[in-house]
């Protein structure tokens, strides 16, 4: 698809603040989501119904020349066939603004398009399935583009299109200040529900950033490498190449905390009358108490991702500030999680609880605002099964063994700090490459690739906002092919 051009100097940012809209404003931001899910459901219905078509047609011998027409599944094409059957599809559309039908399109544009090219070998990860129905439970979300949107001048109101004034639950002062310097520009907005049901509106802004790593902050040791874990006292194990623990972030281990208050809410919630009748095996009209319980455990969970991503947020800026040479691991944190089964459940859950891909997609972004440079290792490299010492190698060492213990030459050394420092060796230098296990010289750079560069300034921090930036002109996505990938 069409990508944004980020000039030069400037970087496009999100800035998120929580919402309390009126009572017919959230009945407004639902029905907006509403009309989203109806326009996405509605083209995938006909999508599916012209592949089945076209397959039908092909088993009776039809040739290709014959069979009916394919659609285009760009978000031109989907748009057009969207405006043909509205007024008899969603005869109430009229009572929400246009974007939000363009969101639910866009989003079926991009699955269908994600679909095609990791069928045709095109897209590189793990296989992505085809496109599936959404429910009401499936999140709200909108996404404006056009029409009046803006941080109002008090600092506690934003504007949207045909929702007006919109109180904040915070203050907007650190993008009301930008735009009035003329240091931002929003290009859109986007409003969300999360799972306690309060809203939030996410400002995409093209923001000029002076890429420099700030002066009033601490500065630390130049090059550093950051090992990531699962354990309470090590979130985030930094090493210098020298072999020092230059820092330790403990685990805020959210989920786990609030576990205990979670299972006796999912208790409570299970003796009252829920939405499915297990006797009759039908669904019923679930309870006003069974209503406040689960609306009690989805605001334990929100609180949960909160606290987790406060304390992922505050570790990722100070590391970029701080160091001007950081190197990660690359994980496959996907991968971790699945397998293993019902014996690797208490695992697979401080995985996910300690969100190890977040602290790589957050330095990502954020070196390139401070002018740091993250290197980022290779998936292979033997991080923590290398002795910092000597070099020498320990491939049987088990995930219990926190204590490396060299066969070689007898260190013994805590395994994170082990990997921190191995880390650490391979951008000791600004000419990056693989240290020798001592860290006294450079040997041939291979095991890392460099993700950024402190003199690098275009593109900074361009993926940082939610969906990137679409061109106006509606050429948002190359079609994918006309429906015959499918077919």
């Amino acid at each position: 698809m069409a990508r944004f051009e980020i000039p030069d100097g400037e970087a496009v940012q999100a800035y998120r603040f929580a919402l309390d809209p009126t009572p017919a404003q959230v009945r407004a931001l639902r029905s907006h989501a509403g009309g989203a899910r109806k326009a996405h459901n509605t083209m995938l219905a006909v999508v599916k119904a012209v592949m089945d078509q076209r397959a039908a047609e092909r088993s009776y011998g039809i040739a290709d020349a014959d069979l009916t027409p394919s659609l285009s599944w760009s978000l031109a094409g989907l748009r057009k066939q969207w405006n043909a059957r509205k007024h008899e599809a969603a005869p109430w559309w009229w009572e929400n603004s246009k974007e939000a039908y363009n969101t639910g399109l866009d989003g079926l544009a991009r699955g269908l398009d994600a679909w095609a090219k990791s069928r045709n070998g095109e897209r590189a990860g793990r296989a992505v399935g085809f496109p599936k129905f959404k429910t009401a439970r499936s999140r709200r979300s909108i996404r404006f583009t056009t029409g009046t949107i803006r941080v109002e001048p008090d600092r506690h109101h934003v504007t949207l299109p045909r929702l007006g004034q919109v109180k904040t639950h915070e203050s907007t002062r650190k993008l009301a200040r930008r735009i009035e310097a003329g240091t931002a520009r929003i290009l859109s907005a986007t409003a969300s529900e999360d799972s306690a049901g309060r809203w939030h509106c996410a400002f995409q802004v093209l923001v000029q950033r002076t890429i420099a790593v700030p002066g009033h902050v601490r500065a630390g040791a130049p090059v550093v490498g950051v090992d990531v874990g699962v354990k309470a006292d090590s979130l985030l194990v930094i090493a210098t190449p020298g072999g020092s623990e230059a820092g330790r972030v403990p685990a805020p281990r959210a989920y786990v905390r609030t576990q205990a208050k979670r299972r006796a809410l999912q208790r409570r919630a299970a003796r009252q009358q829920g939405p499915y009748d297990p006797a009759a095996k039908t669904r019923r009209q679930p309870s006003k108490r069974w209503a406040r319980t689960q609306a009690r455990i989805n605001t334990t969970h929100a609180h949960a991702a909160a606290v987790r991503r406060d304390v992922l947020h505050k570790a990722t800026t100070a590391l970029a500030q701080q160091h001007r040479v950081i190197v990660v691991e690359t994980l496959n944190a996907a991968g971790m999680r699945s397998a293993g089964g019902a014996r690797k459940r208490g695992l697979n859950r401080a995985l996910a609880d300690a969100s190890l891909a977040e602290v790589r997609r957050m330095l990502d972004y954020k070196t390139r605002w401070y002018g740091s440079t993250l290197v980022e290792a290779g998936r292979y490299f033997p991080s923590s099964k290398t002795c910092s010492g000597c070099g020498g190698r320990k491939p049987n060492l088990t995930l219990a063994e926190r204590t490396y213990v060299c066969e070689h030459c007898g260190l013994k050394i805590d395994r994170d700090l082990n990997a921190a420092i191995n880390l650490a060796r391979l951008g000791e230098t600004r000419s990056w490459g693989e240290q020798s296990p001592a860290g006294s010289g450079l040997v041939a750079g291979r095991g890392a690739m460099q993700e950024s560069a402190a003199a690098q300034v275009v593109n900074a921090a361009g993926h940082e906002a939610s969906t990137p930036p679409r061109q106006p002109s509606g050429k948002t996505g190359t079609a994918s092919p006309q429906g015959e990938a499918a077919s």
